[in-house]
């Protein structure tokens, strides 16, 4: 079953059986427009979030990335392209594919909430689209104390 959510230009679709994170869409909404505040952009972008299942972002992560491993967050994004995709004076950022499963076991494993997990993963998997990575030492440094004030407030 395929369960869609639209708020604002975050579009929120669920290709899992589970239910169970829908209470949580409000604050990705929140938390993008954190988000953006935080780098000094305009609310002119759309974007997907696809929740799926281990098997599923399994063959993401091989097909796209060459990794045969399942992972908590993947990001496609369309400004990596030469032309940006625009949509009514809106620019179509990308896709987030979270795994809700790891949503939960990372929630348990890190010892802190489901909303804080998936809000996290949520925005990690923002930054990529917004273009930042990373792939050494000095852009991991960026993006990290950038996904650490968005997200200081989340519990």
């Amino acid at each position: 079953m395929i369960f869609k959510y639209n708020e604002s230009m975050l579009n929120i679709i669920n290709k899992t059986k589970y239910h169970d994170l829908e209470e949580y869409y409000p604050f990705l909404q929140e938390y993008y427009e954190k988000t953006l505040k935080a780098l000094e952009l305009n609310d002119d972008y759309v974007l997907s979030v696809i929740l799926c299942g281990p098997i599923t972002i399994r063959r993401i992560n091989r097909d796209y990335r060459d990794k045969d491993s399942v992972t908590d967050v993947i990001s496609f994004a369309l400004l990596d392209s030469d032309e940006d995709m625009e949509y009514d004076e809106q620019i179509e950022l990308g896709d987030i594919f979270i795994n809700r499963n790891r949503v939960f076991s990372q929630a348990e494993e890190y010892e802190h909430s489901v909303r804080r997990e998936f809000v996290f993963l949520f925005v990690h998997g923002l930054l990529h689209l917004l273009g930042y990575d990373h792939m050494n030492e000095e852009d991991e440094k960026v993006m990290f104390a950038l996904q650490k004030k968005i997200t200081r407030d989340l519990k």
